[in-house]
């Protein structure tokens, strides 16, 4: 009984230790706990049902990974033999076989191991059951954000497929009566601080939902105008005139007007000189050598008409020829019949761009700054005065006698020029809505507002309301999850009278980030200065999109504003991008129609206008709306087309157009380029606008060829007042380059072929270099097609 009972005790201890489930056993004996001893028959029922429960837990799955392992087991028919057998323990189908074991070797349970197969079978079903719950709620998971992406609507950021559809509900919202009520909002404005005024419009476009909107102060030089006006005497008579005509000792309430005060020109040398008046028309190079060939002009005062080419290059050559003074006056036959100007006295500025004082650099810090003069002449406008002193006062229609006249009747006067030089702060409004696709390259759209002085009249108020509904128009769209691919950048220029100072500064600034990354420069810049014709202007590259542009608002308008399209020199504060970066630029405006052909450069004299001139112009404001849809349309374009809706080859034919009848080097280089730009054209152009064909990584290089097409024809000489790029024209009656022109009129004056060989060696280096760069973009381009292949 004792054995009996330790046997028991000591396979329930092992059975536990095992994890196995012999509970019944382990319960008897718990309740029998105080007595070490069994009888018999207990222990005989209790080692039956064991046994049963082992039978039943050997039959489970999973059993077969009992083994013995290094165990010593007996055999059957006799118990006490030595011998080993190594196989493996086999289910008994006795009820007693097993236990009976147990009982005759003691050793046997602790010769006995195994593995547990309910732990191994549990942690089975743990995973499976931690896989099924993960996968359901996935499968879940996506279904809630199917449903749920659905039915919200979706981010700001979301980008709808760009085509005319889209262009057009953003155009539609621009209407004239909010152009109109804008415009009489911005009048409203005192305009004694430029700071001030650009913080009314950096707050309106700021309500009009533009994201990011900063203000960009700069401290300038500039040239304002003294205590009193300018005067001239003629010294013959004593009489003493001001700019207007009126005689000094008259005093009348138009004494101390703006119009009066305001009557000069900035930067021009100051002090008094009294000389001889010499009528030089034009001052064109024919009048300077007639007009040397008669008379010593040396410190002389020039009697000037404004007009036919720009003021700064008729200066420069007055400047050369000895002249001590300039007159300055409009010829009333240039203007337009639809103006009033005639008798208006008017400014002008002598600053070629940017702060004089910082020349080639931003105005961040004095440190470097350094007071300049532009002129070493002196320069006074007039307009009625002149003609007193010439005897034409009631008939403006008949004009001087040229020299013959002065100089049978001498005329000498004394000028009196003074103005103030001082440091200013001017501001610059930049708002930018950021593009999706490439938000690296940026559309600039430019216009300007005046808050030093009244010259300019009040197109400035013009262009800034023109842009502000182009905003808001926009705005709606993006609020609705639309947005351009490239980025868009508002900008409302500051100093613009003065020499386009807000925005070379600001370029200067950030030159070489603008160099890579400015796609256009779409100006809105004086919009409307008539009422008779659109006149579009721009780059070559862009010609063929402003005409297009024209033909797509011509849909939905009763009056088509079709017109040719020219590149010819403008004004305005896209001087600095088409000149020093290189970038392609664009402008719509209406005008009326010029008089002569000498009307050219007249948007070089600022005219004070009254208030209600533009209103009187455009009464319902739908001049305005025409050029606000042209501007957005193009601007829109190329915002979001995959591929930049530039012509290549439209930059071929105008060089080959500007070479007629020139030396045949040059018409031999400029053949070649059109070959390739037909090349460029064909080839690149027209598979990546198919959408099939549309590889990412081929439009990307494609743009960026596309957007620096006219870098090749900045040139680095060239005289005052012409443009630095070639492929802009004087005007829209010469057809030749400018610096060809100036170089062959610079022979004539000075007997000297260097200046002509300079100029055509800056030509012939500029087309030689854009052909590379075509044939550079198509090299390219088959490489990385190869590479794929």
């Amino acid at each position: 009984m004792e054995e009996n009972g330790a046997l028991l005790g000591f396979v329930n201890f092992v059975l536990i230790d095992k994890n196995m489930a012999y509970h019944k056993v382990n319960a008897d004996q718990r309740a029998q706990g105080h007595s070490p001893y069994l009888d018999n028959d207990e222990l005989q029922a209790t080692a039956l049902e064991l046994e049963w429960d082992m039978e039943k837990e050997l039959e489970e799955p999973g059993f077969d990974h009992f083994r013995l392992d290094g165990a010593v087991q007996h055999h059957l028919g006799n118990s006490q033999s030595p011998d080993l057998d190594l196989e493996p323990i086999q289910p008994s189908s006795s009820p007693k076989g097993r236990f009976q074991r147990l009982q005759e070797d003691p050793d046997y349970v602790s010769h006995y191991t195994r593995q547990a197969p309910k732990s191994n079978r549990c942690s089975f079903f743990r995973i499976l059951k931690v896989l099924c719950t993960a996968l359901i709620l996935f499968i879940f998971g996506v279904v809630i954000g199917y449903y749920a992406r659905k039915k919200c609507p979706s981010p700001p950021t979301s980008q709808e497929p760009n085509n005319p559809h889209i262009y057009r509900e953003i155009l539609k919202e621009i209407k004239a009566e909010n152009i109109k009520q804008i415009y009489r909002d911005l009048l409203q404005y005192p305009r004694e601080n430029d700071v001030d005024i650009a913080m009314k419009i950096l707050v309106q476009w700021s309500s009009q939902g533009l994201e990011d909107v900063r203000l960009v102060n700069y401290s300038v030089l500039l040239d304002l105008p003294g205590s009193s006006s300018n005067t001239v005497t003629l010294k013959n008579s004593g009489e003493c005139f001001y700019p207007s005509g009126q005689q000094c000792d008259r005093e009348t309430k138009t004494l101390h007007s703006q119009d009066l005060l305001y009557s000069y020109a900035a930067y021009s040398a100051k002090g008094t000189l009294e000389a001889e008046l010499v009528d030089i028309q034009y001052g064109t190079v024919e009048d300077l050598i007639r007009i040397q060939a008669i008379t010593n002009v040396t410190k002389k005062i020039a009697l000037l008409k404004l007009g036919q080419s720009p003021l700064l290059y008729k200066l420069s050559l007055l400047e050369d020829a000895g002249f001590g003074g300039v007159l300055l006056y409009v010829d009333p036959c240039d203007l337009p019949k639809t103006t009033d100007l005639a008798d208006k006295a008017f400014m002008v500025s002598l600053n070629s761009g940017g702060d004089p004082s910082t020349p080639g650099y931003a105005s961040i810090g004095k440190c470097c700054s350094r007071h300049i003069q532009l002129m070493d002449i002196l320069i006074l406008q007039f307009i009625s005065v002149a003609c007193r002193f010439l005897g034409c006062i009631n008939n403006f229609n008949i004009f001087f006698f040229y020299s013959s006249y002065l100089l049978t009747d001498k005329k000498v006067i004394s000028l009196n020029i003074q103005s103030v030089t001082t440091y200013k702060t001017i501001s610059n409004v930049i708002g930018y809505l950021k593009g999706t696709v490439f938000p690296d390259r940026y559309i600039i759209v430019g216009s300007h507002h005046n808050g030093l002085n009244t010259h300019g009249g009040q197109e400035w108020a013009s262009s800034t309301a023109i842009i502000t509904a182009f905003i808001q128009a926009l705005m709606l769209k993006v609020g609705r999850g639309w947005r351009p691919d490239r980025t868009i950048v508002f900008c409302s220029w500051g100093g613009t009278s003065f020499g386009n100072i807000g925005s070379y500064e600001w370029a200067e600034d950030l030159k070489r980030v603008l160099q890579r990354n400015v796609v256009a420069y779409i100006s809105l810049h004086n919009p409307v200065k008539g009422n008779s014709t659109l006149h579009p202007v721009a780059s070559p590259s862009l010609q063929q999109l402003a005409a297009e542009s024209q033909s797509f608002n011509c849909v939905e308008e009763t009056r088509c504003p079709g017109s040719n399209v020219s590149s010819v020199q403008t004004q305005g504060d896209s001087d600095y991008f088409i000149n020093h970066l290189g970038v392609p630029a664009m402008q719509f405006s209406y005008e009326d129609i010029k008089t002569s052909e000498n009307s050219s450069f007249l948007f070089e004299a600022l005219f004070p206008v009254h208030t209600t001139k533009t209103e009187e112009l455009d009464p319902s404001f739908s001049l305005h709306e025409t050029i606000a849809k042209l501007t957005g349309q193009v601007t829109l374009q190329i915002a979001s087309e995959p591929v930049l809706p530039f012509n290549a080859l439209d930059i071929a034919l105008e060089v080959q157009n500007s070479l007629k009848g020139d030396i045949s080097q040059l018409l031999a280089v400029a053949s070649r380029l059109r070959d390739t730009a037909e090349l460029f054209q064909s080839d690149e152009m027209r598979p990546a606008n198919d959408p099939k064909e549309r590889a990412p990584i081929r439009v990307r290089m494609l743009n960026d060829v596309l957007q620096s097409l006219e870098k090749s024809f900045l040139v680095h000489r060239v005289p005052p007042g012409l443009y630095r790029n070639i492929l802009y024209r004087l005007d829209e009656r010469t057809r030749q380059f400018s610096v060809l022109l100036e170089a062959l009129e610079h022979c004539k004056l000075h007997q000297s072929n260097e200046t002509i060989q300079a100029a055509l060696s800056e030509v012939l280096n500029s087309i030689n270099s854009a052909q590379v760069y075509f044939k550079a973009g198509l090299d390219v381009f088959e490489t990385t097609l190869a590479g794929k292949k």
